[in-house]
């Protein structure tokens, strides 16, 4: 007689099919991530994948080629390598952006010399590196330049300081195949011009050269005639500081493939520029102190324009009208309000396909920009994905209006100027929910206003609407504590806040912080503090950093409690800083202050 099989072999035979088909279908799915992962160059998409299992992790980082570290304390050069080995590009940023308006001390911190020592020894597929914001020494350079010269492609050193053109010297000397250096907004110390003549004996492949508003003007134009006649191939982009434009005629001859143009400058001698052109493939243009008289020398190129810099122009509103409409194919527009109402109109007119404007504030009050302005913007320039404007008015219906036509909007930043006008249209809470609601890409937004410019109520459509906002700067918005606590219940993605001047307690601040899992960055200068100053110890968690930083202006024997500092708090895996600087005071949930 033959008995059935127990039941539970039966089962455990089951079982072990059904892991024999996981384990086929695992290596099935390891093996076609293996093959897609490395096309996947989104940094967001990177993160979530990473985060799904350890494989998936290790696997992103020996395949990842970029990452960029936000803040340079948020971790430690011997880490990131651990975890990225093969890196072929890094971007690296330092202060907080509030140091670009002289809100943070320039000794804050935020050096790279641990960073290129790390390189230095260990990075060796590094081809790319980005420093913003950054202390940089003439000894990091002269390092990174012994060590990495021969494999380094780009090198960008972007809004830093500390460093003068002996550094550059190394830079000119040793990287002998950079394609694109970047030293725009820099503040270098010019002792010469001799960096930009071993620059030009040792570099044939030059493709972007860039010291665009900086102090360097020792340089010899030779040295940029050498540069554009044997890279004559390869240049396409040169922005330079202020000179004399017919000093680069030589170099405007030879530079024959350029298309992009900064710096120089017109004198008042417009009858000198009779004969002069510029290169026939010239599709971008800064051009500084360029009055009505040198319009002729752009308009037989303005109609291959796609990005044009005004902001160091002398015109008018007129003359901005009487360029912008003879350059139909603009994609990106930087100008001063002088612009007006009247240029936006002209504008939305004749650019459909503007991409990106900013419009900033202008030394006099002629042709100031409003709400009318914007108006006709929204409804002529249908594919605009960034829109940074500086206002003398505004109304509800110019940001509904922005809501309902700029589908495409990504960044926006509004800053309503301080003039003693009252504005009937405020508060724009309805504006900005309609802003919102329209403009669902949206992911910077930036609204910068003034005493009753934006309601408690207005920051709670923020938190509601703003489902894919990730940074967000607020500036003299709410009205109370209420406020912030309803813009922590949205806006799940948002991982940077900044705000100025909005008078929150150091108890709404640190429930904040606590609500919103997503935040990983936050800058505050202006709130109210506590009598003791300790309620701002309640955001205290594991790897969250906070500072308390004395304005610039402040007395360095003044109290801390006397005028509350700028208050900076961080995500850290590298623990507590030790560089800080006497205007930095660290805190720590046991300090009894």
């Amino acid at each position: 007689m033959c008995l059935p099989a127990p039941r539970f072999v039966e089962s455990r035979l089951e079982m072990e099919e059904d892991l024999k088909d996981c384990r086929v279908e695992n290596e099935s799915t390891d093996t076609v991530f293996n093959c897609v992962v490395p096309y996947i160059h989104d940094g967001r998409d990177r993160n979530s994948f990473s985060l799904v299992c350890r494989k998936w992790s290790e696997l992103d980082g020996t395949t990842r080629k970029h990452v960029t570290v936000h803040m340079c304390y948020s971790t430690t050069p011997f880490r990131l390598r651990q975890r990225f080995p093969l890196l072929e590009s890094l971007t690296l940023k330092g202060k907080p952006r509030a140091a670009m308006w002289d809100l943070v001390p320039e000794d804050w911190g935020g050096y790279v010399t641990p960073w290129v020592r790390e390189i230095s020894s260990s990075f060796n597929c590094l081809k790319s590196i980005h420093f913003r914001r950054m202390i940089v020494r003439d000894s990091d350079l002269e390092l990174l330049s012994r060590t990495r010269g021969k494999e380094l492609r780009v090198l960008k050193i972007d809004v830093c300081s500390g460093f003068s053109t002996d550094g550059l010297l190394h830079i000119g000397r040793y990287c002998n195949n950079l394609k694109i250096l970047y030293l725009q907004e820099s503040l270098i110390v010019e002792k010469d011009g001799k960096w930009l003549h071993e620059l030009a004996l040792h570099n044939t492949c030059i493709e972007s050269l860039n010291f665009y508003m900086t102090d360097l003007v020792k340089f010899d134009f030779k040295d940029l005639e050498i540069i554009a006649r044997t890279c004559s191939e390869s240049l396409v982009s040169v922005k330079i500081s202020e000179c004399e434009l017919m000093d680069l005629v030589d170099f405007f001859s030879h530079a024959i493939k350029l298309q992009d143009f900064g710096g120089g400058a017109f004198s008042d001698q417009p009858e000198k520029y009779a004969g002069f052109k510029f290169p026939q493939k010239l599709h971008s243009v800064a051009l500084n102190y360029m009055s009505q008289s040198e319009i002729p020398i752009v308009i037989p190129f303005a109609h291959q324009l796609t990005e044009l810099d005004l902001l160091y122009s002398l015109f008018d509103t007129e003359d901005h009208c009487f360029l912008i409409q003879r350059c139909p194919n603009l994609k990106v527009l930087y100008a001063r309000d002088a612009i007006g109402d009247i240029g936006l109109q002209i504008v939305g007119q004749f650019c459909k396909k503007l991409r990106r404007i900013k419009i900033e504030r202008g030394a006099d009050e002629e042709g100031l920009v409003s709400h009318r302005g914007l108006i006709s913007l929204a409804q002529g320039c249908l594919e605009l994905e960034c829109l940074h404007v500086n206002v003398t008015d505004i109304s509800n219906e110019a940001m509904e209006c922005i809501g309902s036509h700029l589908k495409n909007l990504y960044d926006f930043r509004i800053v309503l100027l301080d003039k003693l006008e009252k504005i009937p249209d405020l508060p724009l809470d309805n504006g900005i929910r309609s802003l919102l609601s329209g403009c669902t890409k949206l992911g910077r937004l930036c609204v910068y206003l003034r005493r009753g410019g934006l309601t408690d109520v207005g920051l709670g459509y923020i938190g509601k609407y703003g489902q894919n906002v990730r940074y967000l700067l607020l500036g003299f918005t709410g009205e109370s504590d209420a406020g912030l606590v309803e813009l922590s219940k949205g806006c799940p993605n948002l991982q940077k806040l900044e705000m100025r001047g909005c008078a929150f307690s150091e108890q709404a601040l640190a429930s904040f912080v606590f609500n919103v899992g997503s935040l990983r960055y936050l800058w505050v200068q202006g709130y109210r503090a506590s009598a003791s100053g300790r309620d701002i110890l309640a955001m205290a968690r594991p790897f969250w950093n906070m500072e308390l930083i004395r304005s610039v202006g402040d007395a360095p024997e003044s109290s801390f409690q006397q005028q509350p500092p700028s208050l900076l708090a961080y995500y850290s895996l590298a623990g507590q800083r030790t560089d800080f600087p006497d205007s930095v005071l660290p805190l720590h949930p046991s300090l009894d202050l």
